[in-house]
């Protein structure tokens, strides 16, 4: 009883120095609740079979992602105890000179570590239920799905596993509490605090030329992703991540040695106030942390770009759905035109009961007419800009009057073409910048024995084959006098389906794919290829999902773990400062100063490694937005990244706040 009340009021007068470890604690408990209680979130989502099996991978996937997660933020709770345990020495070396055994003091520890494990677990698991339900509407949002049938609910299996994978982490702690305890050396606790780190001064000259040059190496990655962007290897993408990596490290390294050499060197900024203490003190934080300021720079500037991404690709994927695919139902035959009058005519116009609206058309083909032919003399700079496009594919053609006759059908804009011209139709907005440059100078193409000139003298923004993203990369409308049957072709039939609700959709989905395949081979020998809306949507919002969540999970477990990182540092940093303080109030520091000079550090410790993560984000972002966003979108970007600046703020600052708290308290302990 004695060492159960010891441990409660330890915990009242220590609870200071446990509120990064509780803040932590809750903070992972809550995201480890809400990924894995999706499950439970989508159980009551009206949705398609194939949108569910998707969900069932989505929930493997996080399932496995979650014992990594659990690693890592295990990782950190025992990084976090270390500080705990090296804050309490005296404390520890005071209970064994009373006579204490180190068993009593394990004991002490233990029934610590447990009664705020269980705390921190009901608030995370708190916390984590009320956000699981706006999880909940992001997830419907994402998939479209009906939530007619939703209720608050709460998962008990989410629970379940978020209380096993934390007790397992709790139990570790305890072990290594009391790992540590039995080594304890009398002598080392009392004499602890006095202990020092040595620190060695760099070379100012080398450190100068050494950031120099890093900087340089970052700068030149930063061209190579944003000039040379579809150009790169996969062996290029390797080494350009290397020298980013081994830069970053050398601008920290630099940077330690630099810093405040730079203060000292302005006299006016070091002499005033307490500058030359807070510097001082910065520098050798740093100094001594190179390889967690990477890494934690590097987690951080991984964290911006998952983040603003996967908030960018859900806004991007229904506003692309609703796009790219605007109708229900297309379906190509391969070979002859007329097998459509007859599929469309056959049981008394059985097809044609399902559709509301529809519309056929051909695209066709010139064997000469190929992307490098009409490229000519811009070939070589294309293929460069675009290694990866095949220049030696026919390019599309259309008749203006179906183009237009599916445009309409589209809810888009119509175009108009003279006489002896034509229109180059895209819309992958990287490969637009480059066409409207070789259009705008008369750009002509032969088409069936015609020349044509260019009508707009740039690119048509559109497409004709639906999709869920911008993937047309060029087609051809031109008049219809252009086109005669000799030319190679295929035939479309696209339309809206008779419904009003998902439900029927569905149920015309599969009542025209079964008499497709059942009565296509009577009309063409050569077979058929569809696509549906509902099948689109699936497998874009499957693969968006996947991509999203995944994204989120490890952007919010990254952002945390470096808020730990550096919270915990800098209050061992306290610890080891508190003579030091105590000996600026001894010569006449004022306590308002000294807040400062803790905040200014505490707020340059965190801001340092923020603020080159974020010069990192801006060259990723707009890689990605030119690599992979271009195709699935960049809707709503601004915001966001705004969101993703609202969450840092959240969580980072969070971590900020309660360290100079935090802090403040430990360096008064001395007054």
């Amino acid at each position: 009883m004695m060492l159960f009340k010891l441990s409660l009021n330890n915990i009242r007068k220590s609870f200071k120095d446990y509120a990064v470890y509780f803040f932590t604690l809750v903070i992972g408990v809550a995201v480890f609740y809400v990924f894995n209680s999706i499950e439970s979130q989508t159980a009551f989502l009206e949705i398609s079979n194939n949108q569910r099996e998707v969900i069932h991978i989505l929930i493997s996937l996080l399932s496995g992602l979650s014992v990594f997660v659990a690693v890592v933020l295990g990782m950190l709770i025992v990084y976090a105890s270390r500080f705990l345990m090296k804050r309490r020495n005296k404390e520890f070396a005071l209970y064994l000179m009373l006579g204490m055994g180190k068993g009593k003091i394990s004991a002490i520890l233990f029934i610590e570590t447990f009664f705020i494990g269980l705390f921190s677990l009901a608030a995370g698991i708190g916390i984590g239920i009320i956000a699981s339900q706006f999880t909940s509407t992001f997830t419907a949002s994402l998939f479209e799905a009906n939530m007619t049938e939703y209720h608050f609910l709460i998962s008990g299996s989410a629970i379940a596993k978020t209380s096993v994978y934390f007790g397992i982490m709790y139990i570790a702690v305890m072990f290594f509490n009391g790992f540590m305890v039995g080594k304890f050396k009398l002598i080392d606790l009392l004499h602890s605090g006095r202990k020092s780190e040595n620190i060695k001064l760099k070379n100012p000259v080398l450190c100068v030329v050494v950031f120099i040059v890093s900087a340089i190496a970052l700068a030149y990655d930063y061209y190579l992703v944003c000039c040379k962007t579809f150009s790169l290897s996969e062996y290029e993408m390797a080494v350009i991540i290397a020298v980013g990596s081994v830069s970053t490290f050398l601008v920290f390294w630099s940077v330690s040695g630099m810093l405040l050499r730079v203060v000292m060197s302005v006299k006016k900024v070091y002499l005033k106030d307490l500058n030359s203490f807070t510097f001082r003190q910065l520098s050798s934080k740093i100094n001594t942390m190179v390889t967690s300021m990477t890494l934690i720079c590097l987690m951080l500037f991984v964290t911006i770009c998952t983040l603003s991404s996967a908030f960018s690709m859900r806004n991007s994927l229904n506003r692309n759905i609703n796009e790219y695919c605007p109708v229900d139902f297309s379906s190509k035959m391969i070979g002859d035109n007329e097998s459509w009058d007859e599929i469309i005519h056959y049981n008394d116009d059985e097809f044609l009961s399902y559709f509301s609206e529809y519309i056929k058309y051909s695209k066709y083909s010139d064997e000469s007419v190929t992307f490098s032919n009409y490229l000519g003399d811009d070939y070589e700079m294309v293929s460069n800009e675009f290694p990866y496009v095949g220049f030696d594919s026919e390019i599309p053609i259309y008749k203006v009057s179906e183009y237009n006759e599916l445009m309409k059908l589209y809810g888009r804009d119509e175009i108009e073409l003279n006489d002896g011209t034509y229109a180059l139709v895209m819309n992958i907005s990287s490969e637009v910048k480059i066409y409207n440059d070789i259009l705008k100078n008369g750009k002509t193409v032969t088409i069936n024995g015609n020349t044509l000139t260019s009508m707009f003298g740039e690119v048509t923004d559109g497409f004709v084959e639906i999709s869920v993203q911008a993937e047309n990369d060029g087609l051809f409308v031109v008049p219809d006098s252009v086109i005669t049957k000799d030319l190679d072709s295929a035939a479309f039939f696209t339309g809206n389906y008779k419904a009003d609700s998902m439900s029927e959709k569905l149920q015309i989905d599969s009542q025209i794919i079964d008499f497709l395949d059942y009565n296509i081979n009577k009309f063409s020998a050569d077979g058929y290829a569809r696509s549906t809306r509902i099948d689109l949507a699936d497998a874009a919002t499957g693969l968006g999902g996947i991509v999203i969540f995944l994204g989120l999970y490890i952007g919010l477990i990254f952002l945390i773990s470096s808020g730990v990182i550096l919270a915990l540092r800098s209050l061992s940093d306290a610890v080891d400062s508190t003579e030091r303080y105590a000996m600026l109030r001894k010569i006449g520091a004022d306590e308002s100063e000294i807040s400062k000079s803790l905040f200014r550090q505490t707020a340059l410790f965190f801001i340092i490694p923020l603020l080159l993560a974020c010069i990192h984000s801006v060259f990723g972002m707009k890689f990605a937005m030119s690599y992979v966003l271009d195709i699935f979108g960049t809707e709503g970007m601004a915001a966001s990244v705004a969101g993703t600046g609202i969450i840092i703020l959240l969580i980072y600052g969070g971590y900020f706040l309660i360290t100079y708290f935090c802090s403040k308290a430990i360096i008064k302990e001395k007054r």
